[in-house]
Parts: structure tokens; C-alpha cells; sequence
């Protein structure tokens, strides 16, 4: 035997439920160097940088 529920879950509480499912557009940061949209406390993959610091060369495609 399996359980069922007693009562119906009400369309309000069934919503109220979901409040927080909803998805977040991701928060990105301008890279100080070449003003590109990055995430935060990350290299920028466009030209290298990190804190003010030079971390790797970035390859230029030909």
C-alpha cells in the first residue's frame, strides 16, 4: 500500500513552494583591462589578467 496525500495541495502553496526555482541570470564584473564581461574573482580569458597581474599569454587565432 502505497500513501496518499490527505488533503489537495493548493495551486497557492504548490507556488509558494517553487518561489525560489526560479533561474538567476549569472553576475558578471567589466575585466579592468580590456573591459570585457567576465565572473567575478577569475582570470579573464580574453587577455590574461588577474588583479592587475599579467597570469597567461593569450594566443592570437589567425
Amino acid at each position: 500500500m502505497t500513501p496518499h496525500p490527505k488533503r489537495k495541495v493548493s495551486k497557492g502553496r504548490r507556488n509558494r513552494r517553487r518561489a525560489h526555482d526560479a533561474l538567476h541570470r549569472p553576475h558578471l564584473v567589466t575585466c579592468p583591462s580590456c573591459k570585457a564581461k567576465i565572473p567575478p574573482h577569475q582570470v579573464c580569458p580574453y587577455c590574461g589578467t588577474y588583479r592587475g597581474r599579467q597570469v597567461f599569454e593569450v594566443e592570437e587565432e589567425a
